[in-house]
């Protein structure tokens, strides 16, 4: 059976994973069930009583020979059955102990034979066949489900056998309905515990206990004295399995009992252990519906005397539908694990997430009766999916989730099965049958005959996958024959490039075995390996499993062939031809964060090196691909530098192959924020060929590639200047319109770059980029929007250029960014508008003018980020050289916000706060309100920073402070003057000035505040 096994049945733990089932009612249903459908399924459905299973049932009997009648063949201890199959096999053979079993006729008689040890025979065929429908039907039903799915008035060209084997999938299907429906209706009339009611009954039983000298009970005590939020007092661990409580309870007339509270009943667990206060879990005895009837089974005092008027018992803790914040123990039985995708039976629900036909939709009616969707299976699924989250919010203050991040594999197209299949169909059936039964040369054969068909066709796949040949296929390779290896890979490695079977392969541990086979000393077959595992590799499960086995060391041993690839030895051309079909496995795998690593500590950086100078194209794209995607790892960026490949990667620039420039401009793009690489660029003639591939504005991966390398090439000043005298800029600004994002976040990263020049920004201004610019702010990109601001930024500062971004309403389109949730582009857009805000006419009213502009600056003041905080102090600063404005930031209570940052230890975020409090001290009362918020300590501590700039912001914000008497006592305490002094040597003669003025201030009022302090007559609470 299927899902009655995997969702109803109640198995006992075992270290082994086989397992036995528990002893209890459930299962004791389950079995009946079963053995009630096997007597009679051979009276009723004759002809599919017939059908030889694909792999025998087979177990442990306690049935001997003398057991059996005439219709059996006794040889000894052995007995066979009259009947045979096809091939001459018994259908029923038993070597004690062990009984095989090929169909259900034979079941049926075995049952009559076994006679009182019935449900002992079942019991254990069912321990021992834990998948009895991959065993009946195969491992890959997919197809026959189908099948049973399908509509019986359509005409169906299937051969005899596999009508039979449809009917008898239906007849599962049917029983398995009926034994849920039976469970499901056992599990209902169950009596259902919660918390609420167990308590009552416990409290109900203490009071029995304080009742003088008719007491029927010695002590009742729960184990734990915390109770969770849920009302459970067993751990959350146990609480998963259904358990609530753990009760301590001593009859007069027995020993102590230790009980088990579950949302099924109540049970003896095996008590307290020796080594300490922990519970032994483990259930003894049966379960029973409440702490009164258990303990009536246990206490035949208690029994005689509960049912008397003086001790009533409460009502019976029955819940309408209890709402218990643990797995609902209803669901227990498909909590244990569930393996009904291993029976690739659950087609029909994996297909619900990737879309159905029109005609799917309106059959409905069809799709509640298919097996997959049993009604019974559904509730008890929706049940446990409901007791999971139940659970999930259970263990949410105490349970981390994996940093696994979510595998977005490739979802292939879901395939229309049509019932009528083509007689190449059968035809490859057959075959992949006398793959799996013949002997060496004929398997050899039926490869050959396997590979004279289209592999492209989409029946070969199909056909392949519903007999089960793709696991025949792979375990071929485990044998030492090269040429069935030989067959087996060439066949892998067509039928690899469909996505379906890709999966299908996978998900058979095929694989492993391709992965095995690269350790062959055969070149051949090492070849065919790797490119079967270029294909299969296309999704992340894939790659990861390639990975766990060795795989991408063994690849990476592969790429170490001749040295001299501009002039290969006849010798070593196979060596060469194994070597880049590695590099393409290795290509594919290189997409995953882990292999990455994984081939750099395989040491695959120097040998990709090696394979760099070859001159065939198809070695040099995919080594340059895996390259590219190594390169966003740092380790692997600083192995590229060292192995001297830049030089290779720009002579490659100048092939005619935009696949291999595009891919080399990529690891440049990347490399190139190293400076040694930027220098190595332009050291072998790199900028100029970058330059000319600005030309091919038709291939936008090529443009999006050259365009960021070119970007992070103009880092240095050096490769700035190659730029220029080539015009690049203007070449750029032309590329701001009509071009993907991409290509657009590094173009104006690279104007970032030239905008730091001032010919440049009027370059920008006269070439018309400002007016594509501004728009370019209305954008969601955050990488392309953290570009603009920095140009806007730059080009702010010249006043021509400030008026056409005014003009353009630029300033507000820059500060609608600061509510962005991105850190990144809420900092880069404040810096941008410190120089619009300066250089803009009529700052003061512009800002004033912006609705709720000013609420923005004071929220980001709040941020938890430093680069914001930086920021938004450097914005503070502009806008409060406005009176008005200012007042506006007093009444928003900026000075105490400010106040707050004074401990923050970033030095940018430092000096920009210091500015931007020397600017509040001009409006009114803001000195004396600084001084009582405590900045002045900690800018005193400022002036020892190492950021001359900071120190420098430090002087002018203290010669601000300094005008409040109160403020010059605190310095003289801090001990500012001695530092200030040495400013007052500067050569800005702005931070002379200022720290002058400070000393003067301090030494005018700090002895008339001190005078003032001293005679101020005490308060009586200081006498």
């Amino acid at each position: 059976m299927g899902t009655s096994l995997t969702r109803a049945a109640q198995w006992a733990a075992s270290d082994s994973g086989g397992g036995q089932l528990e002893s209890s009612p459930m299962n004791d249903t389950l079995l009946n069930e079963i053995l009630r459908f096997v007597e009679n399924f051979s009276s009723q459905n004759p002809q599919e009583a017939e059908v030889v299973f694909e792999e025998p049932l087979q177990w442990s009997t306690t049935l001997a020979p003398s057991d059996f009648t005439a219709d059996y063949d006794i040889r000894e201890s052995d007995v066979e059955s009259q009947e045979k199959d096809d091939e001459g096999c018994p259908l029923l053979r038993l070597s004690p102990p062990t009984v095989c079993v090929r169909n259900f006729s034979q079941l049926s008689k075995l049952a009559c034979v076994a006679n009182e040890k019935k449900l002992q025979e079942v019991q254990a065929c069912v321990e021992e066949n834990r998948k009895p429908l991959v065993k009946i039907l195969g491992p890959n039903i997919a197809a026959l489900h189908k099948a049973a799915k399908a509509d019986r008035g359509k005409e169906q060209q299937q051969s005899k056998d596999a009508d039979v084997k449809v009917k008898l999938l239906r007849l599962l299907q049917h029983a398995d309905k009926q034994i849920l429906r039976k469970l499901m209706k056992e599990i209902s009339e169950k009596v259902e515990l919660n918390p609420t009611a167990v308590k009552k009954e416990v409290e109900f039983l203490k009071n029995i206990c304080s009742t003088g000298e008719n007491r029927l009970l010695k002590l009742v005590r729960y184990t734990s004295d915390y109770e969770f939020p849920n009302g459970c007092r067993a751990p959350l661990w146990r609480q998963l399995e259904g358990e609530m409580f753990y009760l301590v309870i001593e009859p007069y007339d027995t020993e102590t009992l230790y009980i088990t509270c579950s949302n099924t009943g109540v049970f003896f667990n095996m008590g307290i252990k020796p080594e300490g206060d922990e519970i032994a879990y483990e259930r003894t005895g049966d379960v029973f519906k409440d702490l009164v009837s258990l303990l009536k089974s246990k206490s035949q005092v208690f029994a005689e005397n509960i049912d008397s008027q003086e001790f009533r018992e409460p009502p019976p803790p029955r819940a309408p539908k209890p709402h218990v914040e643990l797995v609902d123990a209803q669901t227990q039985l498909s909590l244990k694990t569930s393996r009904w995708k291993d029976l690739r039976l659950s087609g029909e629900a994996d297909e619900k997430k990737n879309g159905k036909d029109a005609d799917e939709k309106n059959d409905g009616s069809k799709n509640k009766a298919n097996f997959s969707e049993a009604s019974f299976a559904e509730q008890l699924s929706s049940l446990k999916n409901k007791a999971s989250r139940q659970a999930a919010d259970l263990f949410s203050e105490t349970s981390s989730e994996s940093n696994e991040s979510y595998e977005e594999e490739e979802q292939p197209v879901r395939r229309q099965r049509n019932t009528d299949q083509p007689s190449d169909y059968w035809q490859i059936q057959k075959l992949v049958k006398y793959l799996r039964a013949g002997d060496q040369t004929a398997t050899l054969l039926t490869l050959y005959a396997l590979m004279d068909y289209d592999l492209k066709q989409e029946t070969y796949h199909l056909a392949m996958q519903d007999s089960g040949g793709l696991k025949v296929l792979t375990n071929i390779l485990h044998l030492e024959e090269v040429n069935l290896q030989l067959g087996s890979l060439g066949i892998l490695r067509e039928i690899s490039h469909n996505a379906q079977t890709r999966r299908a392969i996978v998900d058979n541990g095929g694989l492993r075995s391709i992965v095995n086979v690269l350790d062959s000393r055969n070149k051949d077959v090492k070849a065919l390996a790797a490119e079967t595992i270029a294909n299969l590799t296309s999704f992340r499960r894939a790659r990861r499993t390639v990975r766990n086995y060795n795989g991408i060391s063994k690849l990476t041993k592969l790429l170490d062939c001749s040295a001299d690839l501009a002039n290969v030895d006849p010798r070593h051309e196979k060596d060469v031809e194994v070597a880049r079909f590695g590099v393409l496995a290795l290509w594919s795998c290189s997409k995953s964060p882990k292999n990455k690593e994984a081939i750099r500590k395989a040491g695959g950086i120097p040998l990709l090196g090696r394979l760099l100078k070859s001159p065939q194209m198809n070695m040099l794209i995919p080594v340059v691909g895996i390259l590219q995607n190594c390169a966003s790892e740092e380790s692997c960026k600083a192995a590229i530098q060292t192995e001297g490949m830049i030089k290779d990667l720009v002579q490659n620039l100048s092939i005619d192959n935009d696949e291999l420039r595009i891919h080399c401009a990529n690891v440049i793009f990347q490399c190139a924020e190293n400076k040694q690489t930027r220098t190595a660029v332009n050291e072998h003639r790199g900028l100029p060929a970058l330059v000319s591939l600005l030309s091919k504005t038709d291939n936008k991966q090529l443009m999006a590639a050259t365009t960021g390398a070119i970007w992070k090439c103009s880092l240095s000043s050096e490769n700035l200047d190659v730029f220029q005298d080539s015009k690049v800029l203007e070449t750029l600004i032309g590329l701001l319109t009509n071009q993907p994002e991409q290509v657009l976040v590094n173009v104006v990263g690279a104007l970032a770059e030239f905008a730091q020049r001032p010919a440049n920004k009027i370059t920008i201004r006269k070439c018309g980029g400002l007016k594509p610019l501004v728009r370019l702010l209305i954008g969601r990109n955050e990488a392309l929007l953290v570009n603009v601001t920095r140009v806007v930024e730059a080009c702010a500062t010249d006043l021509d250029n400030m008026a056409i971004i005014q003009e353009l309403d630029g300033i507000r389109w820059v500060w609608s960014l600061l509510k962005n949730p991105s850190p990144d582009v809420q900092s880069s857009a404040a810096w941008a508008l410190c120089p619009c805000i300066e250089n803009a006419k009529e700052a003061g009213e512009m800002v004033s003018s912006l609705m709720g502009g000013m609420e923005l600056v004071i929220d980001l003041l709040k941020s938890s980020d430093d680069k914001v905080l930086a920021s938004m102090c450097a914005v503070v600063a502009k806008i409060a050289k406005d009176k008005y404005n200012l007042a506006v930031l007093t009444d928003y209570e900026v000075v105490s916000l400010l106040a707050k940052l004074t401990d923050k230890p970033n030095d940018l975020l430092r000096c920009h706060l210091a500015q931007a409090i020397a600017q509040c001290c001009t409006w009114r009362n803001n000195k004396a309100a600084f001084g009582e918020a405590g900045v002045v300590p900690p800018l005193a501590h400022y002036l020892k920073s190492q950021d001359m700039k900071v120190r420098h912001s430090t002087v002018l914000a203290l010669h601000q402070l300094s005008k409040e008497p109160n403020n010059c006592v605190i310095m003289h305490g801090e001990g500012v003057v001695k530092p200030l002094i040495h400013f007052m040597g500067s050569d800005d003669e702005k931070i002379r000035n200022a720290a002058a003025d400070c000393v003067r201030n301090i030494r005018v009022l700090f002895p008339g505040q001190a005078r003032a302090k001293k005679s101020a007559p005490k308060s009586p609470n200081q006498h």
